[in-house]
């Protein structure tokens, strides 16, 4: 089952950063928030990602174009320029990437209908390339096949400021795109879709405005509930948030071993 991660937005609020990577590339303990997502996703056996690029996504391109050779042992022959790796298998191994570019200025439905072409089967899985949860994928693609509806939304708690979900029955009922808010329901940014969830996106459009309210009016979007972790990398006091927690050892997003 394919993984689309939204991953060319600009990051405006993280200029500090962003201004020299994108937002996915910033990096927690180390590494990329990017590859905290998909270790996520690997831990419970999908390791076939579509990166949907916009922004500086020629720095993503770069980072798994040399990612072999940046994060094992290798053997150089300088005169004619062989480069082998010799550590043994990393940990991503079997991870297949496909960078895809769909636009510098494209809204995330636009991004998500321009790959339609890259996604097989039935059902694929979505989420944003900084947004970071201990969600249990499996049991959310049987709920979701379960609900008998052409997408499903984890909903989750936070204070952030995210798009309020209010749901019946596990069926959302509507949607509010980052209202001011208490702890509340709130989009926690991971999907599963039914490929027909395709016709209801365009070219242009965010899939979090007009894409979302169609399939919540025609009874379309299943909630489905996860009380764990929820973490949004949006500020730099994000950034810092998320690196304490990784050097303390307590990241409650790190589910693999």
């Amino acid at each position: 089952m394919k993984v689309v991660i939204l991953a060319g937005g600009a990051g405006t609020r993280l200029a500090e950063h962003t201004a020299t990577v994108p937002k996915p590339l910033v990096e927690i303990g180390g590494r990329p928030v990017l590859w905290h997502v998909m270790k996520g996703y690997a831990r419970w056996g999908f390791h076939d990602y579509v990166l949907c690029l916009g922004y500086k996504g020629e720095a993503i391109r770069r980072y798994f174009l040399e990612y072999d050779r940046m994060n094992t042992d290798v053997s150089v022959e300088l005169g004619p320029g062989r480069v082998q790796a010799v550590g043994g298998a990393n940990g991503e191994a079997d991870w297949r990437v496909l960078l895809a570019d769909t636009g510098l200025t494209t809204g995330t439905g636009g991004r998500l209908k321009r790959i339609e072409k890259y996604v097989d089967g039935d059902t694929f899985l979505a989420t944003y390339g900084d947004s970071l949860s201990d969600v249990p994928i499996p049991e959310v693609v049987d709920f979701h096949r379960r609900s008998g509806r052409i997408a499903t939304m984890c909903v989750m708690k936070s204070t952030q400021r995210f798009g309020v979900v209010s749901f019946e029955r596990g069926i959302v009922t509507s949607f509010r795109e980052k209202p001011d808010t208490a702890a509340e329901w709130i989009n926690g940014g991971y999907y599963v879709f039914d490929r027909r969830v395709f016709g209801y996106f365009d070219a242009d459009s965010a899939f979090e405005d007009a894409p979302l309210a169609r399939l919540v009016a025609d009874g379309q979007l299943a909630a489905y509930e996860h009380r764990g972790c929820h973490r949004a990398m949006d500020t730099l006091r994000d950034v810092e948030m998320l690196n304490a927690e990784w050097s303390r050892g307590a990241a409650p997003w790190k589910t693999w071993v």
